[in-house]
């Protein structure tokens, strides 16, 4: 049989040695679930109105993993929703020895659940141009 650890083959070999009939991760055996949606509230830091409505800027110095997830949920929930961003900057990479960027993931060079998703960004301050938009 093959076991995916150490821990799963000693409990198999065991209950074979005390001759007990079971059953390792049989395909009818799977339990399905679902996990509780859990309410939670953003608050960009700025709205700045444009011809369409708003544009939110957030701006960040450090957009750890944990804030970059938040806003690619933002994003899939709210396509629609104009939010960019303002990088302390945004050639700074998203982990210590990563290759990836801020600015690759707002240009939708990210992986998993930040592929294909993008965000207008700029480095230090708000752009003259979103001003006149």
């Amino acid at each position: 049989m093959n076991y995916k650890s150490k821990l799963e083959r000693a409990n198999g070999k065991w209950l074979e040695d005390k001759r007990k009939e079971f059953f390792y991760e049989p395909k009818e055996g799977k339990i399905e679930y679902l996990l509780p949606a859990t309410k939670h509230v953003y608050t960009p830091d700025f709205y700045i109105p444009s011809s369409k409505g708003w544009i939110i800027v957030e701006t960040k110095g450090i957009w750890d993993y944990a804030d970059r997830l938040k806003h690619a949920w933002i994003k899939k929930l709210y396509p629609s929703l104009d939010l960019r961003f303002v990088f302390t900057r945004s050639l700074t990479k998203t982990s210590k020895g990563a290759k990836q960027t801020y600015a690759d993931i707002c240009e939708g060079r990210g992986r998993g659940i930040f592929r294909g998703l993008q965000w207008q960004y700029a480095d230090k301050r708000v752009p003259e141009a979103w001003l006149s938009e």
